[in-house]
């Protein structure tokens, strides 16, 4: 399946209810012809110290079980 920012927000959407529990969210900025998904974390988990996790661990791998062609998830 091919990727475009409507059905990663949809994705994403699948990850929001566990960011709300920490007063975060995920915003999608931009996809790049290389394969980049680039985000905003916002609320807390902007300055979480396990932000790190949340992205590679929680975002980037959702994302590239539905994506694979996904090169990687990048915080802006």
């Amino acid at each position: 399946m091919k990727f475009s920012k409507a059905n990663i927000e949809e994705k994403l959407d699948l990850v929001r209810p566990f960011l709300a529990e920490d007063d975060g969210n995920v915003e999608l900025v931009d996809i790049t012809k290389e394969g980049q998904v680039q985000i905003r974390l916002k609320g807390n988990c902007s300055s979480c110290s396990m932000k790190e996790n949340t992205i590679k661990l929680g975002i980037e791998n959702i994302l590239k079980q539905f994506f694979p062609e996904i090169s990687v998830v990048e915080v802006k």
